[in-house]
């Protein structure tokens, strides 16, 4: 009965934000709000559980996400990221365009959010496509691989910042093993796929790019942006002190003051505001910008991430209800002899709820709430679990994804040239970064 309350609940969902077009947040506060009382809750607290879900999850998730959100648009505005996508591509030359495309997309996914890096770098490839006589889409799937690999599976990004928070996960942990599981992914999904896809779908490369779909450009003069080197390094700090400070952990054992600054120099939080400040000297003061630009800069960025910040509590909030309703235990209970590993149950049940839902960040925070319970029996390792989760919910983007509809227009794709790209793009990165996390459960 408690999973068929669940599924009703993600029906009305459904209904609510693709029918009625609802506001997602909105959305999911009623949603969980009837699904507490379809679990039979005390009504007097139902709302003090969304009030938890929210809290919990934006309590933590707040700074790292709000600090991400600063230090991606001071590299943007700044031209760091147009320097480093376009050294990278000068560098490496024609034969090896999709590498510099994948290495430039990567980099850049790390320190923006997927639909900022999108229409960052979509220009430049689709002028690096004219002059060298070659399609967008022959660099455009390397590019949307290696941002979406960065999006799913890898913090500051929101879903596995609060999948993190939400399992318990070092965010350093999931940080390297993400990254691990990143390259043979990306590589997979990118320039292996393309040129697959190429010839199942010949006339999506046949396309010319729809750069009027972006807006306004704006134009940055290459001679004055921040050096290469900066800007590569000001994007990778956060990931930088995190990766370290868990090596660090791991290799020293005991206790002593010099692991305590490391920690606590590595922990999101600290690391996330460290790598703001450096931004913001490095990105603004010596570029010789007045700080009343560079804090426009930060004001622009949090009015970006307001709506996806409610999102994300709205999604905490239905975690929530799920685990004081029962259900996680009830799923739990359901699958205790199950020969499942709980990896794949978190893959599945992420894809499952992706596929209906189109948001992979809804997605991924609903199956956590869902699966908590077998991470404990299991004994499964919290950083797989993340990854696990966020690799299920980027599979299959469809129709009631803002991504599917942004990559057909930019790229100015048919709907069946989208499905046989993007669509396909999407899932062979969920079903890589599941089997790469069941490999490394095998070997860890």
């Amino acid at each position: 009965m408690p999973l068929i309350i669940v599924a009703l609940g993600i029906l009305v969902l459904l209904i609510l934000i693709v029918k009625l077009k609802i506001n997602t947040f909105i959305s999911l506060v009623i949603v969980s709000a009837l699904v507490a009382i379809g679990l039979g809750m005390d009504i007097t607290k139902v709302f003090t559980s969304i009030e938890t879900g929210i809290g919990d999850q934006l309590g933590h998730l707040a700074l790292v996400f709000g600090f991400g959100a600063m230090l991606g648009r001071l590299v943007s505005d700044a031209g760091g990221a147009y320097r480093i996508a376009t050294t990278l591509i000068a560098r490496f030359g024609r034969k090896k365009i999709q590498i510099a495309v994948v290495i430039a997309s990567f980099i850049i996914g790390l320190a923006l959010f997927f639909e900022v890096g999108l229409v960052l770098l979509i220009p430049i490839i689709f002028a690096i496509a004219a002059e060298l006589g070659i399609s967008i889409l022959y660099l455009g799937i390397p590019m949307a691989a290696a941002l979406s690999v960065t999006h799913g599976f890898l913090p500051p990004h929101p879903a596995p910042t609060a999948i993190s928070a939400a399992y318990h996960a070092n965010i350093g942990q999931v940080l390297l093993i993400g990254f691990i599981i990143a390259i043979p992914t990306v590589i997979v999904a990118g320039p292996l796929l393309s040129k697959w896809t190429r010839k199942i779908m010949p006339s999506a490369f046949e396309r010319v790019g729809n750069i009027h779909a972006l807006g306004k450009q704006r134009k940055f003069n290459l001679e004055e942006t921040p050096g290469f080197a900066i800007s590569t390094l000001t994007s990778l700090f956060p990931v930088i002190f995190m990766a370290l400070a868990t090596i660090f952990s791991l290799t020293v054992k005991g206790e002593s003051e010099l692991k305590n600054m490391v920690e606590f120099v590595g922990a999101p939080d600290t690391a996330m505001l460290i790598s703001l400040l450096i931004a913001i000297y490095t990105m603004g003061i010596a570029r010789k910008k007045p700080m009343k630009s560079i804090m426009q800069s930060i004001e622009i960025s949090i009015k970006q991430i307001a709506m996806m910040l409610l999102i994300i509590g709205g999604g905490g909030a239905f975690k929530q209800v799920l685990i004081d309703g029962g259900v996680g235990d009830y799923v739990a209970a359901m699958f205790t002899n199950s020969s499942f590993s709980p990896l794949f149950l978190a893959w599945m049940i992420a894809a499952v709820l992706r596929i209906c839902l189109g948001s992979a960040t809804v997605a991924a925070l609903t199956t956590a709430g869902l699966v908590t319970p077998l991470m404990a029996a299991g004994g499964i390792n919290p950083a797989l679990m993340v990854i696990a989760t966020g690799a299920g919910s980027l599979i299959a983007s469809h129709v009631n994804d803002a991504g599917f509809w942004m990559f057909k227009e930019y790229f100015n794709l048919s709907l069946k040239e989208t499905f046989g790209t993007w669509t396909l793009l999407e899932t062979v990165i969920s079903i890589m970064g599941l089997i790469c996390v069941m490999l490394a459960d095998f070997i860890l």
